[in-house]
């Protein structure tokens, strides 16, 4: 009887193992947070605000060594919701992250984005910042740390710009704090 309760109990624990294994996860991390607005230039003027929102993908492929792991980019794909009626935008693209310690890590993102805001402003006196067209590209760079297995916070400083592809090339400078959750 006892081999039979064991041999239950051990079939079930692997069928647990297949299903998990057979099953591997498409999200790697969700991220949410707030970020200033061009706190240097006419949309940050008084203060604007947004709320952001990110998830990343597991990595297409793994490597076998640490070193190579690192080249390998995890997709993103986020959003960024302005409180005051300014420029709002959606971006997609690929985010490398390194580790400095078990705790530390720095990463770097580069990518496209759609936006609502202004191609070309002709008013003197409006809050919108001449971006030039849609889409932009879209370059971040991340510092933040691991308080656990699964949670992290990180500051971020993004940029966007059309790279002088449009008349207007003002650009759009965003700086923030967010949180993560790792699945």
């Amino acid at each position: 009887m006892s081999l039979l309760v064991l041999f239950a109990g051990s079939t079930s624990l692997l069928a647990s193992d297949a299903r998990k294994s057979a099953q591997p996860s498409l999200l790697s991390e969700f991220r949410m947070g707030f970020s200033a607005q061009d706190p240097w230039g006419p949309e940050g003027e008084d203060g604007s605000a947004n709320l952001t929102g990110e998830i990343l993908l597991a990595k297409p492929f793994t490597a076998s060594d640490l070193f190579t792991s690192y080249f390998i980019p995890r997709p993103h794909i986020g959003g960024s919701l302005n409180f005051d009626d300014r420029t709002s935008f959606a971006y997609a693209g690929l985010t490398w992250t390194l580790d400095i310690t078990p705790s530390v890590f720095v990463e770097g993102s580069l990518g496209g984005a759609i936006h609502n805001g202004e191609d070309k402003v002709n008013d003197p006196f409006s809050d919108h910042q001449a971006l030039g067209c849609s889409p932009l590209f879209r370059e971040s760079g991340s510092v933040g740390v691991r308080l656990s297995a699964n949670w992290s916070v990180m500051a971020t400083i993004e940029h966007l710009s059309n790279a002088g592809a449009c008349s207007e090339n003002r650009g759009l400078t965003n700086v923030g704090a967010r949180v993560g959750y790792s699945f």
